[in-house]
């Protein structure tokens, strides 16, 4: 259900699903939509005042995306020269025609190969392929190297999901024993991948973000406010 509100004098639209939930949630989405829930026993006046009391964040974050949104990246052509960021760093593309569509890289280039240089989907799909295995080798062994600090609490080693994601870094589900991760975390500097990465392993000991569990996460990575930072600022989102 679409529904509208003024707030502090301006008019906004909001996405409200009734569904059975304790609280009233409300999330302001990067593509500058807003989404709330709320159980059906709840009023709509008291939505209302919710949402009245929420006016400055609500318009705050609105407007932000609306600016981050004027520096999102135009698509990428995958021709010679275009820049692109693995492990914190750039690296430029070599366009190089071929019997296979494959895809090569050291510290300072990337090899992408193709049977037809025209064909910018087949260049794309070749690179999303290379960039989504190499994102999985890369965050399966930062949780590898992370998991013995949780293993002792009787975690035991997650099931890793690797997906795109609108906006968010990762995220966890305690009971089924998952982890996902957003495939662009492969541009984001190592430092940055870990914190990510505890930061979700700390939620198989405490699911939601209380005190105790920035307590915990402090623990297992004293400088994960430091890191969280640098990652915020190579990104306009951020949500864990």
């Amino acid at each position: 259900m679409i529904r509208e509100i003024v707030l502090n004098g301006r008019k906004v639209c909001y996405q409200l699903e009734r569904k059975e939930v304790k609280n009233i949630n409300l999330r302001i989405k990067a593509d500058q939509s807003i989404y709330m829930s709320a159980n059906n026993c709840v009023p709509d006046a008291v939505l209302d005042e919710f949402l009245l009391s929420k006016a400055d964040y609500i318009l705050k974050a609105l407007d932000y995306y609306a600016e981050m949104a004027k520096y999102t990246p135009k698509p990428k052509q995958y021709v010679d020269g275009e820049s692109f960021r693995i492990l914190g760093h750039d690296r430029r593309l070599k366009v190089v025609q071929g019997k296979k569509n494959t895809v090569e890289s050291d510290e300072s280039y990337i090899i992408l190969t193709v049977r037809d240089i025209t064909d910018i989907a087949q260049k794309k799909r070749t690179m999303d392929k290379w960039m989504k295995n190499y994102c999985k080798d890369v965050l399966q062994a930062v949780c590898e190297s992370v998991y013995p600090k949780f293993q002792k609490y009787g975690v035991a080693f997650p099931a890793l999901r690797f997906r795109n994601m609108v906006s968010r870094w990762g995220s966890c589900q305690p009971k089924r024993g998952t982890l996902t991760f957003n495939i662009a975390l492969i541009e984001a500097p190592l430092s940055c991948i870990e914190y990510v990465v505890t930061h979700e392993f700390t939620h198989f000991l405490h699911p939601n973000h209380s005190k105790k569990f920035y307590q915990q996460l402090a623990m297992f990575m004293p400088d994960w406010k430091e890191r969280k930072l640098i990652l915020e600022k190579n990104c306009f989102w951020n949500e864990l």
